[in-house]
């Protein structure tokens, strides 16, 4: 909804409350559906994938209570998973193979994950956008926010930021200072 259409998700979701979205649109749990153009596969055709992701191998258990809880949504949603993928890799960079596998293979027309940022940290929604053309969609079970990884996330930014100043074992050093930093000057 929203988004590159011209019109907020706040002005969207007020019209599709209103029932003055002049589009077809419903609700599936907190989610709400908008009839989207079609280009290639028919609406509901195709696969539907689970997408869970951990950014660490310490974090490696989590992937299978994402997926247990996404595949209990989907099953909710009246949606039949065909298939579930797991990766470990960073939100930040393109070094996901299997990610990048699930976005090029055109039997997937749904991809369910928990959260937005299990998908990508940042610039989402032009991957979601490229996915609507195609006649693909994302779903997002829970879209709220989680910063859990966010710590880990500018870290990494940070060091690839330093690296290119100081050198790949400077960086570490560097953004690990950075984060100390910025968390004493945060409670403080």
């Amino acid at each position: 909804m929203g988004g590159g259409h011209g019109i907020s998700y706040a002005t969207a979701r007020r019209r599709y409350e209103s029932g003055t979205l002049p589009v077809p649109a419903n609700r599936l749990g907190r989610l709400i559906m908008v009839g989207e153009p079609v280009i290639g596969a028919a609406a509901g055709s195709g696969h539907t994938v689970v997408y869970a992701r951990v950014s660490s191998a310490d974090q490696e258990p989590d992937l299978d209570r994402q997926v247990a809880r996404v595949a209990v949504w989907a099953t909710g949603q009246k949606l039949a998973v065909d298939r579930v993928v797991t990766e470990v890799g960073s939100a930040l960079d393109g070094h996901r193979l299997k990610f990048l596998a699930l976005l090029r293979d055109q039997a997937v027309s749904t991809i369910v994950v928990e959260h937005r940022d299990r998908f990508a940290r940042f610039g989402a929604e032009y991957v979601e956008a490229a996915l609507v053309v195609q006649g693909r969609r994302l779903l997002v079970v829970d879209p709220a926010e989680v910063d859990d990884d966010l710590v880990g996330d500018v870290t990494e930014i940070l060091m690839s930021l330093c690296a290119r100043l100081y050198g790949r074992r400077a960086a570490v050093d560097c953004a690990r200072r950075a984060v100390e930093a910025a968390t004493k000057d945060g409670s403080a």
